[in-house]
């Protein structure tokens, strides 16, 4: 079972959400929002282990190229331009290895190029992976890919990035259940329109937790209400929800936030049809 949490604006609560449901459950936590990964701060694992990702990249033996440009002709990210040789843009090129496929003399050699790390550790008995992409690079999907290439048959609970972006649609490949955090703002309204319309293309079931709620009579309520979505659970607006935030504790630490996650799982699990 793998139960997405995503959000169409970053800060709405997502990974509050996902940490706390993790925790209170027991199972597997994944961060993929890889560009700023922050679960680690509020599960603390221990004995973190860190292991290098990297993509293939092109290198040209000009002594072997005969410029005949199929290489330049073939990337489909212009990563490759041919002057008086063949000029490399390295954060340009997805590593698919077409270039290399196409010359005709074996001019074009691959070297891999780190673009970020993984790292896995354990919060008590809890397993725990994080993604990280380097900063100044710019595609964060090949990490994105070997961190849900890790997922097997357990239960597991994905950290997505932000918005709608393919960054949002890899780590939802696959799932059984997304949870949409929003808040009852017009900016929080406007991107959940979008997020509820990417799952609903990728035909995903789900439900909405609104978090920061303050009144009951919003148009954040109204609108799932009007369109038949189901709101999963709120979070107060609450001083002392973003205290223990700010200190990076976990909510369901204290007894009266942990009762509110229990009965936000539980409706989880009748979306569903099953016991996690």
């Amino acid at each position: 079972m793998q139960i997405a949490v995503l959000s169409g604006k970053g800060g709405t609560g997502k990974t509050t959400v996902s940490t706390n449901l993790a925790k209170l459950i027991n199972v597997r936590y994944i961060d993929c929002d890889v560009e700023e990964p922050n679960g680690f701060i509020f599960l603390k694992p221990q004995d973190i282990k860190s292991k290098e990702v990297s993509i293939p990249v092109p290198y040209v033996d000009e002594d072997k190229c005969i410029h005949c440009k199929k290489c330049v002709d073939i990337c489909q990210f212009n990563a490759l331009v041919h002057t008086d040789r063949v000029i490399l843009f390295e954060k340009l090129c997805h590593g698919c290895g077409a270039c290399r496929a196409v010359c005709p003399t074996m001019a074009i050699v691959e070297k891999d190029r780190p673009i970020g790390k993984i790292e896995t550790g354990y919060s008590d008995d809890m397993e725990c992976l994080s993604g990280t992409l380097n900063v100044t690079e710019p595609m964060a999907g090949p990490i994105i890919s070997r961190l849900k290439g890790m997922i097997d048959d357990k239960t597991t609970i994905i950290d997505c990035s932000p918005g709608s972006s393919c960054n949002v649609v890899k780590p939802l490949l696959g799932v059984d259940y997304a949870i949409l955090v929003t808040e009852p703002t017009e900016f929080g309204l406007h991107d959940l329109k979008i997020a509820v319309e990417l799952v609903r293309k990728m035909k995903i079931p789900f439900g909405v937790i609104i978090n920061r709620m303050s009144q009951e009579d919003n148009a954040t309520s109204k609108y799932c209400k009007d369109d038949n979505i189901n709101i999963i659970g709120t979070i107060p607006f609450d001083r002392d929800i973003a205290v223990m935030y700010s200190k990076g504790e976990l909510l369901i630490n204290d007894e009266k936030y942990k009762k509110m996650f229990t009965d936000i799982m539980s409706n989880i699990e009748e979306a569903i049809g099953c016991s996690l």
